[in-house]
């Protein structure tokens, strides 16, 4: 069976996988409501000014990290879809993606980012289980 990284990296599918995370994030940004999900869009509009591909940047940047975090659970999914199964494990995944993120943001490249990311943090763990479903589907999609 191969890896999350050894199919993914690839430089044929690295741009697509880059593409369809974009899009999970997206996807997650416009699906929020109340009172956290205006502070999401507000910050995620916020980030974007900042630098139009900054998403896509952070994510292309991040993605052997992530890949990396979730291989665990790629190699653990049994026959269940992957968005499930990361579903399933909603806190332990969440914990191993956001370890990603924290790490980039404790070494900044742009300091109005990391003060974004510093306000968001704390709702990060109500957000990233809610994201596991379209994430794992999304990377089981690129993986065949």
């Amino acid at each position: 069976m191969t890896t999350l990284s050894e199919t993914l990296l690839t430089p044929e599918r690295r741009p697509q996988t880059v593409d369809a995370l974009v899009g999970v994030v997206e996807d997650e940004v416009a699906s929020k409501s109340g009172l956290s999900g205006t502070a999401i869009k507000t910050a995620y509009k916020a980030a974007r000014k900042i630098d139009d591909r900054i998403v896509r940047r952070a994510i292309a940047g991040m993605l052997p990290e992530f890949l990396d975090q979730l291989e665990p659970f790629w190699a653990g999914r049994g026959e269940q879809p992957f968005g499930a199964h990361l579903a399933g494990q909603g806190e332990r995944a969440s914990e191993a993606l956001l370890a990603v993120t924290d790490a980039r943001a404790a070494n900044p490249k742009h300091a109005a980012v990391a003060k974004v990311y510093g306000m968001l943090r704390g709702k990060a763990k109500d957000h990233v289980p809610a994201a596991l479903p379209r994430v794992g589907t999304a990377l089981e999609r690129q993986m065949s």
